[in-house]
């Protein structure tokens, strides 16, 4: 049996550029969407470990709200992208409503979240929401 060569070659940051995922748009795929990311974040980890080790936890909470976003008010397909950036970790998540999200109230007493988009702001260095033909692209950074 013959072994691969490059099997334990460590891995140059350069190597690890992107993950991309796509996924239907069902309730599961808010955890599939958490471990796609998680996976590139071991892989990333490897060859280049974050500064701090908050984030990690950042950077999959971020994922996890961006994606439950997109099951709860875009029906249909959505889609991630993950890639290293000089500093940190740029996310896409592409959905397929049109409809930028807004911050709502925190009301802890009557339910029904309002603190995602806001905790979205307060974890990432950038975010931006692109409008595309069929949806929107919205664009975290994160420190890495």
């Amino acid at each position: 049996m013959a072994s691969d060569p490059h099997r334990d070659r460590p891995l140059a940051a350069e190597e690890i550029t992107e993950r991309v995922a796509g996924f239907p748009g069902e309730l599961h795929d808010v955890t599939d969407a958490r471990l796609v990311a998680e996976e590139f974040l071991l892989e990333l980890a490897r060859v280049s470990p974050p500064t701090a080790p908050e984030h990690w936890d950042d950077i999959l909470l971020v994922v996890t709200e961006l994606a439950a976003n997109a099951v709860q008010y875009a029906p249909g397909p959505f889609g991630m992208r993950l890639r290293r950036t000089f500093d940190g970790v740029h996310v896409v998540m592409h959905d397929t409503s049109t409809t930028e999200p807004t911050p709502r109230p925190f009301r802890p007493s009557h339910g029904g979240g309002g603190i995602g988009w806001h905790l979205i702001h307060t974890l990432c260095d950038q975010v931006s929401v692109v409008g595309t033909a069929g949806g929107k692209d919205i664009h975290v950074f994160l420190p890495w």
